[in-house]
């Protein structure tokens, strides 16, 4: 992998880790259609903590708000009904899914589950469950509504993004919709909700670095992915206070029907 490589790759996690239209299958599909080797499940992983380091600091207040309530209230018993406190609980039990599911199907993850035919009809068939989720939610709910069960059925949704093309922000704003919260509600959600998996998934997949994944490239692109996934946050969060995704849905089923066209056609291999 060189530096174009890695510049290009960081500016394509950056972009679509956020906006709900995968990140894991675009770092499969636009090497595949430039001709260029994949990066391979560590990398991507790898490269994430760039976007993750964007969330961090973009909701750093509130990150540090809820986890000192979160701790507080495990020896103040008046704080645990605070909702930062709930938070802290809901985030944290919320990961465990993904985190169970991502060590069990760990092979799977990143043999077949990389299969670009597969990819492309979940590119599809999420971004139509999104579209449902955005018609027919009542959208009434805030953050503040959050409860257990809405914060574990909504952590159980972040699951299907260890699939690329399902997208974890597009799979948990689809939940979040489904239960009724409001468009820029699910997407603060869910971009709290994914600090603790994915910077667990990074940190885990960093092992690799130096030896299957290239230490230079890697950087670069990391670097890249959190410069542009900050701005990428900031955009979304206007965007769906008074849009729909629609926008965001048109786009995944022309890509998912564009990628299965140039499979069919054999113009690039599964």
């Amino acid at each position: 992998m060189d530096v174009l490589q890695a510049i290009v790759l960081g500016v394509v996690q950056g972009l679509t880790e956020f906006l709900p239209i995968s990140s894991s299958a675009h770092l499969l599909i636009v090497p595949k259609l430039a001709g260029w080797p994949d990066p391979g499940a560590a990398f991507t992983a790898v490269i994430q903590l760039g976007t993750m380091l964007a969330v961090v600091i973009f909701f750093w207040r509130d990150i540090v708000r809820i986890l000192w309530t979160w701790a507080r209230s495990l020896w103040t018993p008046e704080l645990r009904g605070h909702l930062d406190a709930r938070m802290g609980w809901y985030i944290g039990l919320g990961t465990i899914p993904i985190g169970v599911a991502g060590l069990l199907f760990k092979d799977a993850i990143e043999g077949p589950a990389r299969n670009l035919w597969l990819n492309a009809t979940f590119l599809i068939v999420f971004g139509l469950l999104l579209l449902l989720a955005d018609q027919w939610g009542r959208k009434k709910k805030e953050v503040a509504d959050l409860g257990m069960r809405d914060g574990l059925v909504i952590g159980a949704w972040q699951m299907l993004p260890l699939i690329p093309g399902a997208s974890r922000s597009g799979s948990t704003m689809t939940g979040a919709m489904f239960l009724g919260y409001t468009r820029e509600a699910a997407a603060r959600y869910s971009f709290l909700l994914s600090v603790p998996a994915v910077v667990l998934s990074g940190l885990f997949e960093l092992r690799h670095v130096g030896g299957g994944v290239p230490v230079t490239p890697t950087v670069i692109a990391t670097v890249v992915s959190f410069v542009v996934g900050y701005a990428s946050i900031a955009w979304l969060l206007r965007y769906v206070a008074k849009h729909s995704t629609v926008l965001f849905v048109a786009y995944r089923v022309f890509a998912g029907a564009f990628l299965l066209t140039l499979l069919a056609l054999g113009v690039v291999s599964s």
